[in-house]
């Protein structure tokens, strides 16, 4: 019997080194160094690393410190917004609204104003910014503006960068029923993306969460995979992967750990082992929290799709 694989690495980290690069930069407080890290990425990479130094906790001071001695500064503006946004979701955390206490409301609504108003700012003075318009697309979800307004944050983003996918993840979860969209518009903008961007891009990894969102929100395991089974999804996540994934000019880039999570995922509940396998496979020894969370705990639910893929679907 083959050794068991260990446990998935979901540091982000570990598949993209200038993470840890940034945190480097940012515990020793040099501001100038992880600014080279950060402005030396494309758009994609520049709002990646934004969202992941948003993640940490305790630089709210630092951040405030950089933009005042440098309000014009994109950088320290979009971080400082991200940063308040995601302490703003601590404190709301991840339950039902039912279950979420009105001093938590409060506090959590007043970190997104605060970040609401830096974000501002800094789309203004830098209309081209794709991380902070992906952080206000993010924010006008979590202050319930609404679809127009989501929509109209995005159309801004994309007149500089059409294919921006963050940003696109983000106004996807926007679309859908949870926050008062529909499924048709949810899979219509996940496909309007995925027709509009090149060849290999990873776009089309949008019309497969689109119809993972739909089928999880059975939940149940055996109803989410019977209506992944209906001919016309699966057509559908067969023809994204054509367009991702497998197409020969598909590349591992920004976010490519989380795109081949999503696949593998999709790909276990259609029972399509070996197609599963090959995803599992492309990742290694890595991992990303993608939709397996929705499961419970992120790290054990991806090891126990990626052992039954490889178990009967053979890794490749």
């Amino acid at each position: 019997m083959p050794a068991p694989l260990a446990p998935p690495n979901l540091d982000a980290a570990a598949a993209y080194p200038q993470v840890s690069q940034v945190r480097a930069a940012l515990a020793a407080r040099d501001w100038p160094a992880l600014r080279e890290v950060v402005d030396g990425q494309d758009p994609h990479g520049r709002t990646f690393l934004v969202g992941e130094i948003g993640e940490t906790p305790d630089i709210e001071e630092f951040l405030r410190g950089v933009l005042a001695q440098q309000p014009d500064d994109r950088l320290a503006g979009a971080l400082l917004g991200s940063h308040l946004i995601r302490a703003g979701w601590r404190i709301r955390s991840a339950r039902r609204a039912e279950h979420v206490s009105r001093d938590q409301f409060a506090q959590f609504h007043a970190h997104l104003r605060q970040a609401e108003q830096v974000l501002i700012d800094v789309t203004a003075r830098h209309p081209d910014d794709a991380a902070a318009w992906t952080q206000r697309i993010t924010n006008a979800r979590g202050l319930q503006l609404g679809q127009a307004e989501a929509r109209r944050r995005y159309d801004q983003l994309a007149k500089h960068h059409p294919h921006h996918l963050p940003a696109q993840a983000s106004l996807l979860q926007q679309f859908c029923p949870k926050w008062s969209g529909t499924w048709e518009r949810a899979h219509g903008f996940a496909r309007e993306c995925a027709d509009a961007a090149p060849p290999g891009a990873p776009t089309a990894v949008l019309v497969v969460e689109a119809h993972l969102e739909e089928a999880l929100d059975h939940d149940n395991l055996r109803e989410a995979s019977a209506h992944l089974r209906g001919a016309h999804v699966q057509r559908e996540i067969h023809q994204a992967a054509q367009q991702s994934v497998w197409h020969p000019e598909f590349r591992n880039g920004w976010g490519w750990v989380w795109v081949r999570s999503v696949f593998a995922m999709a790909f276990c509940l259609l029972e399509e082992y070996p197609a599963a396998a090959q995803q599992f496979a492309a990742m290694g020894p890595l991992g990303d929290e993608a939709m397996f969370g929705y499961l419970g705990d992120s790290a054990k639910q991806f090891q126990r799709f990626r052992d039954r893929a490889y178990a009967k679907g053979g890794q490749s």
